[in-house]
């Protein structure tokens, strides 16, 4: 910058800064321009300011919050010295000198104290309480607390509502800095509570009691305040009776919270509370939203299952009352004639916030308290709307069955009979709406209580469905019907529904035909779901439905068609991957040439198309394989594009008034972070997501003929793993990692990829290994965590050697992270048991949540195994260092699935590794031997095979274990029901480790003995890979004529003979080709040189078949 600016640019901070308050005024007046360039300039102004003099910048802004006579500048210097004094990059308080920090502490106190601007005050006690949190631990405030208890026995209500304010954002902030006056707070909040004549004072009181509660850690210090509640629960029912019902409902957004975050504080005050929550949601004289609001209170207590699990299922008599007052809601409906026309899509014409608040709630209560808490309720309830002459009661009733379905299918399952009665009865009923309610009742039905609905009531839900379609009268009935088959179809296997083709397509064209748009609609996504689900079953249609699904792709081409050829183009591309290629390719063609003259056409960024285009394209490839390639360029640059999309975000505060706007008819979600409320346009992410799938599904289809796509594709994902705004998104880009590796390594192999070799398999490799781990270690979700530990396996498996220590090092790192917090995960759940009301049905939902985590181990189990085969004795030192992770594994208290991961990955080591594995020996066989009789058969295989492995490479060390590993397997191979489908692997495993060791350790045992008892338990026939290894064995031994084997004078020969002609029999599966050969020059060596009469015997002990397939084997 030249020397001239520069002295300009002080001259114009020494005015601001000066003595004169204008420049300054003007300056803060710039900041709250709508014009962007005088705000941004005023902006960079500012931040120069602070940089070169923060001392006069904030006694500046003091002085405007104290004396400027204007209300909007005195509230931006409050929000701007909130953000000087927020600890983040634009922290100041360090840079201050002492008399400016104490001259700010004691302005802000007096400010509190003069100010009568009520949004100011407010904004004053956020900055208070923003630079209190940074200084008050290390008692840099020592006057606040003294000054705020000073506030709350004032007799001035403003100072009583500040100090209050403060408490709340303190407890939130640093409450373990106001546990020590526990006591004074509890009497000064009683005091407000009780007393108090100013409903603001008594709400902020409210504020700060539960934020102070939710700041205690010691159920001992929340049992103190129990005594509050009564006047906490006064505050909102005194609202209520003077007719407040703003402050009632603000009452009630902060006992939502509390019900949220601590349950069990108001467990003992339950039957009063959620009493007078209902009375609330009864009273019809007050409005929707405060009643809304205290059953969204009684939602949350019955959703806190994580902190108190069971509770509210003690208390039948109240969820009685909410499914009342639920149902109740539902008849908040009215015939709106646009419901009839079926013009638009909108379903919910006729219906009220009411019915939709019921509807959500009904599906909230069931999923939180189950089956056998609502199921009975229910049964109580609907027969009376069912009976009752008004068509609302029918229809209330059938909505809720569909709404409380996902929640309580097991035991709705149970009682299929009865649900499908009461569904299939209002099927005839006179009313449109109810008959569409039944179809929409069916619809869910089928989701959420498949597959059995389907395998038990076919023969009666598909008939009822296709009548349900031929109502001309009503569209939108038909159009539902069609959408029901649907999800009738998705949970349905095709010999269900093949013999209901013929009746179900017929009619599915003629609503094609349709001239009501959503009709036509409805029928092109049950056509394409009803193809996916028979598959080549759909062969014979195919010929009748194509060309109307072309004709629709071609001529539905204006706007207000576009979802119809939407929905054209998923059917043909499922209808596609039905038939198969033979029968698909020449009407291929065309619809692909349709749909690039479609891309290359400009369409609005609302358009449905480019979504649906994107998965017709990827059907598209995975029917028609690599005769896919040509059309990749014309496919992936807007497919590229859709996957780079920008989530479309605004963000505010979280406790900011004014609501993001949803008034734009692109769906907002809006999340909520720390003290930042997101919102975010769904319709975005959603594209994002279908097009990162479909990467996906590019790279896996094409394998190698996707290497050319790699350098775009890899920068595009590899970032998304950690794409925290959708997990569809993260799901799909983790799938794709290996994907890619796969892709480059096979094009390197095949020397199609561009002349590149394995360097650069190494650099894709370093690029995507890496951003695995670290997504890992940041990833949220459970399940999303699995498929990671998943991919990276696949990962790894593809890399190989040319991954370097450090990465390996990194994995092992994570994998140790992963392990601890599953483990803590587990002790948290283990925890939640203890709880007073823990129930059945709290223990059920624990046990799915442990599933997942076994899924985790799972992976963990396979990516050390792949680690163990890939680096072999190079890795153990990194085993060594896991193994404290993984002993804790072997645990009797620890799951069966735990169990054998355990054992699984020391058979690795013992295998792969083999001498330098030894040392492991001592420390692991004890527990390998005694999960050989663990009462799990997948733990009882795992053990068996690691003895197996042990006989043949531990040598000398297995030496001493030999008579107790043989007592061990005969029990596995003498069991009873050794040979049921649950037991056979372990079985066949305990066969072959007893083989094993008859070879590695003959001189250890008694053979004449041992090997008669291993060939009596051949041939094995449940594990394959076993089967080959065992066969192969026992042809060594017969080809040296090992004496033990044969027996004396042979006597087991027959035998050896019975089980060749099995293992021969059986094709490929027991034996590799080559034991196979050698099998057959043995049995026709015997024929040469055995006497005729034991030939005659041998043969004359095997069953006649055996007899014919050994001849024709043996002579051709």
């Amino acid at each position: 910058m030249d020397p001239g600016s520069t002295q300009l640019q002080q001259a114009q901070l020494a005015a601001i800064l000066g003595p004169d308050p204008a420049p300054f005024e003007t300056l803060i007046s710039h900041l709250m321009s709508s014009s962007n360039d005088q705000r941004s300039q005023a902006e960079s102004i500012f931040n120069l300011c602070k940089q070169t003099d923060p001392n006069s910048l904030v006694l500046k802004l003091a002085h405007l919050l104290q004396l400027s006579p204007h209300v909007e500048a005195r509230a931006m210097s409050a929000i701007l010295l909130r953000k000087q004094l927020t600890r983040d990059d634009s922290y100041v308080w360090p840079r201050l000198t002492a008399s400016t920090q104490s001259s700010l502490k004691s302005i802000f106190l007096t400010c509190v104290q003069r100010e009568e601007a009520k949004t100011i005050i407010k904004k004053l006690c956020d900055t208070i309480s923003e630079l209190a949190s940074g200084i008050l631990p290390e008692n840099g405030w020592p006057e606040l607390l003294p000054f705020m208890f000073q506030c709350v026995s004032s007799d001035s209500p403003k100072l009583q509502e500040s100090a209050f304010l403060i408490f709340a954002q303190l407890s939130q902030y640093i409450g373990d800095t106001l546990i020590p006056h526990i006591k004074h707070l509890h009497g000064v909040f009683l005091q407000c509570l009780t007393t108090s004549s100013s409903s603001d004072v008594r709400i902020a009181a409210l504020s700060a009691v539960i934020n102070f509660i939710q700041c205690l850690s010691s159920s001992a210090d929340r049992d103190r305040f129990q005594d509050l509640l009564p006047a906490m629960m006064t505050t909102l029912t005194e609202a209520l009776n003077s007719g407040q019902e703003a402050t009632a409902q603000e009452a009630l957004e902060l006992l939502i919270e509390l019900a949220g975050t601590e349950p069990r504080f108001l467990r003992r005050q339950l039957v009063e509370v959620v009493g007078s929550m209902l009375q609330i949601a009864e009273a019809e004289s007050l409005e929707e939203g405060t009643r809304h609001l205290a059953i969204e209170f009684v939602i949350t207590l019955a959703e806190a299952r994580e902190r108190a699990p069971g509770m509210m299922r003690k208390l039948p008599q109240f969820i009685s009352r909410l499914f009342a007052i639920l149902m109740k809601m539902l008849l908040d409906i009215e015939d709106d004639p646009a419901w009839h026309s079926a013009e638009t899509e909108d379903e919910d014409a006729g219906e009220s916030s009411n019915y939709s608040v019921g509807q959500e709630c009904l599906d909230r209560l069931a999923i939180a308290l189950g089956g056998n808490t609502i199921v009975p309720v229910a049964s109580e309830q609907l027969p009376a709307y069912l009976a009752a002459p008004e068509w609302q009661k029918h229809h209330a009733a059938l909505i809720a069955l569909a709404q409380i379905a996902e929640g309580c299918s097991k035991v709705m399952i149970k009682n299929l009979e009865q649900v499908v009665n009461m569904v299939l009865g209002s099927f005839q009923d006179p009313h449109p709406r109810v008959r569409w309610a039944a179809i929409n009742a069916i619809g869910q039905l089928s989701t959420d209580l498949g597959p059995d609905l389907q395998v038990q009531y076919h023969q009666r839900v598909l008939p009822a469905l296709a009548a349900a379609m031929d109502d001309f009268q009503n569209p939108r009935v038909q159009a539902h019907a069609a959408s029901a088959v649907l999800n009738f179809s998705e949970n349905c296997t095709p010999d269900i529904l093949t013999p209901y083709l013929d009746g179900v397509v017929s009619k599915l064209l003629v609503l094609l035909q349709n001239g009501k748009q959503m009709v036509q609609e409805g029928a092109l996504t049950a056509l394409a779901s009803v193809a996916d689900s028979s598959q080549e079953h759909f062969q014979k249609y195919y010929d009748a439905v194509m060309p109307y699904l072309k004709a629709i792709l071609v001529n539905a081409n204006d706007k207000s068609n576009r979802m119809l050829r939407a929905k054209a183009m998923e059917c043909i591309s499922l209808v596609g991957m039905a038939v198969g290629k033979d029968k698909f390719r020449d009407d291929a063609k065309q619809v692909m040439e349709v749909l690039m003259s479609l891309q290359g056409s400009q369409m609005e960024t609302d358009d449905p198309t480019t979504s649906y285009m994107l998965q017709a394209w990827a059907r598209l490839c995975k029917c028609l394989g690599q005769d896919f390639l040509p059309y990749m360029s014309v496919v992936m640059p807007p497919l590229l594009q859709s996957a780079q999309l920008k989530p479309d975000v605004i963000i505010t505060s979280a406790d900011s008034e004014n609501e993001i706007d949803e008034s734009d008819d692109e769906s907002m979600e809006t999340i909520t972070l720390g003290d930042k409320r997101i919102g975010i346009k769904t319709s975005v992410l959603e594209e994002k997501a279908t097009a990162c799938n479909m990467l996906c599904c590019y790279a896996d289809e094409l394998k190698e003929g996707f290497f050319p796509w790699i350098d775009q594709v890899a920068p595009t994902l590899v970032p998304l793993l950690k794409f925290y705004f959708h997990e569809e998104v993260r799901k799909a880009a983790v799938s794709a990692m290996p994907e890619l590796l796969r892709s480059a390594k096979l094009a390197v192999e095949k020397g199609i990829a561009q002349g590149r070799n394995d360097t650069y398999i190494k650099q894709l490799s370093d690029y995507i290994v890496p951003a695995l781990v670290e997504a890992l270690h940041k990833e949220p979700d459970t399940e999303i965590c699995a498929s990671m530990l998943d991919a990276l396996n696949e990962c790894v498996q593809i890399s190989g050697r040319l991954l370097d220590e450090s990465q390996v090092r990194s994995i092992v790192d994570e994998i140790k992270q992963v392990i601890t917090a599953s483990s803590s995960r587990k002790r948290e759940r283990a925890e939640r048991a203890k709880a007073e009301d823990f129930d059945a049905e709290e223990g059920e939902l624990l046990k799915e949540e442990n599933e997942q985590e076994e899924e985790v181990f799972d992976q963990i189990g396979e990516i050390l195994g792949t680690l163990i085969k890939t680096f072999k004795a190079s890795f153990l030192p990194f085993f060594d260092e896991l193994s404290s992770y993984l002993m804790p594994m072997w645990g009797k208290d620890k799951t069966a699935e735990e169990r054998r991961i355990a054992i699984c990955i020391f058979d690795d080591v013992a295998e792969q590794c083999r001498e330098t594995a030894l040392k492991y020996y001592d420390t692991y066989l004890p527990f390998l031997l005694e999960a050989c009789n663990d009462e799990n058969s997948d733990v009882r295989q795992a053990a068996v095979y690691g003895l197996g492995v042990c006989a043949e490479y531990g040598g000398s060390a297995f030496k001493p274990l030999v008579l107790e590993a043989l007592s061990r397997l005969n029990a596995v191979i003498g069991h009873p029901n050794k040979l049921q489908p649950d037991n056979v692997m372990a079985y066949d495993n305990a066969v072959s480790a007893l083989g094993k060791i008859c070879q590695f350790h003959r001189d250890s045992i008694d053979s004449a003995q041992v090997v008669p008892v291993w060939l009596s338990c051949l041939p094995i026939k449940g594990d394959l890979i076993e089967a080959k290894v065992v066969h192969d064995q026992l042809c060594s031994m017969v080809e040296r004529s090992d004496m033990e084997l044969l027996g004396p004078n042979n006597q087991y020969l027959p035998k050896i003979v019975s089980v060749f002609a099995e293992v021969l029999c059986a094709g490929k599966d027991l034996a590799t080709e080559q034991t196979a050969s050698r099998m057959i020059n043995l049995l026709r060596q015997l024929q040469q040189t055995l006497p005729p009469s034991t030939l005659a015997s041998t043969w004359s002990s095997l069953q006649p078949q055996q007899q014919l397939a050994l001849q024709s084997i043996l002579s051709s």
